[in-house]
């Protein structure tokens, strides 16, 4: 009886973690398959025209502005801790 629940204890944790492998692998080739911009035929002869690809991805990060931010942030007076 007990090699019974053993073999079942350790078919159920095989099953288990091959279900976690597959799901890991499908989000992997999920965001590793939206992170590679696609470039077609449009996009190359645009690049033949003016040298440039302009694509409407997300623009790049304004660093000034991060910075701005972060400056103002760390600016701020905080609020002391009170006392127990």
């Amino acid at each position: 009886m007990l090699v019974l629940f053993w073999l079942g204890f350790w078919t159920g944790l095989t099953v288990l973690m091959f279900a976690a492998g597959v799901s890991l692998r499908v989000r992997l080739t999920e965001s590793i398959g939206r992170a590679t911009p696609l470039v077609d035929d449009d996009d190359v002869d645009q690049i033949l025209r003016t040298g440039v690809l302009i694509t409407h991805e997300d623009q790049p990060l304004d660093l000034e502005e991060i910075d701005d931010e972060e400056r103002k942030f760390w600016s701020e007076p905080w609020d002391q801790p009170e006392e127990w």
